[in-house]
């Protein structure tokens, strides 16, 4: 039986399944290698109003202060403070190589007029950030310069220790903010809330001073006593005839 003559069209015909074969199982195989898990997140549904706000029977700046003076009664460093608004910050060690940052912020905003009246109510928005940081280990390495070469860098066992941050993430449990704002209702309630001094009850009246004693009358000044006479004796001398 006569052979066929193997031709160029032939050869590649012959390789062409072979080709597909293979990058089909390269692409698999990369898809499988490069797959990455897909990140979930918490939806947003903005449905309730109650975990971080609420409604106080007071003016701003009486709401910030009392807000100011919660976040000092547990430890946070306030920085910054004013009628509206208050920031505080307060560092965790929950672990030996974790540290972790609480950044509590409340705004205090007016409540809308109604009916063309001024209210006295605030609300009260408050916000905590938590910060998560880690050490991560940095090796150092030398540079020693060579001739011609120019600069060769040398690895050495020496290493520094730097805290970065890991992860940031803002707190939204309700016991949270819950015993917080029974906390600034507490400190509202209490007197002298604004830092302002109470008006202070009238000086009762002086006490009549007493009448000055009179003097008694000045005695009369002593006679001078007149100095007793004294008499020298005269003596007398004979007469000589």
């Amino acid at each position: 039986m006569p052979t066929m003559p193997l031709t160029s069209s032939s050869i590649s015909f012959a390789r062409s399944p072979v080709l597909l074969l293979g990058l089909v199982s390269a692409l698999l195989l990369a898809g499988c290698g490069t797959g990455s898990r897909r990140v979930t997140y918490e939806p947003e549904a903005f449905g309730s109003t109650t975990t971080h706000t609420r409604n106080y029977e007071a003016t701003e700046a009486q709401t910030c202060e009392a807000a100011r003076r919660a976040l000092l009664s547990q430890g946070y460093m306030i920085t910054a403070a004013n009628a509206d608004l208050v920031t505080g910050r307060k560092s965790f060690q929950p672990a030996a190589e974790v540290h972790v940052e609480v950044e509590f912020r409340v705004v205090c905003a007016l409540e809308s007029t109604r009916g063309g009246k001024v209210t006295k109510s605030t609300v009260a928005f408050a916000t905590a950030l938590q910060d998560r940081y880690g050490i991560k280990k940095v090796n150092n390495s030398a540079s020693l310069g060579v001739g011609a070469i120019g600069s060769l860098s040398l690895p050495f066992s020496g290493s520094d220790d730097a805290m970065v941050k890991v992860a940031s993430e803002t707190l939204t449990d309700e016991r949270f903010y819950d015993r917080f704002f029974a906390l600034l209702d507490r400190f509202l309630e209490g007197p002298d809330v604004e830092g302002e001094a109470e008006t202070p009850d009238e000086a009762p009246a002086a006490a009549a001073s007493p009448a000055p004693t009179a003097l008694p009358a000045p005695q009369p000044a002593p006679a001078p006593v007149a100095a007793p006479a004294v008499t020298y004796p005269v003596s007398s001398s004979p007469n000589r005839g």
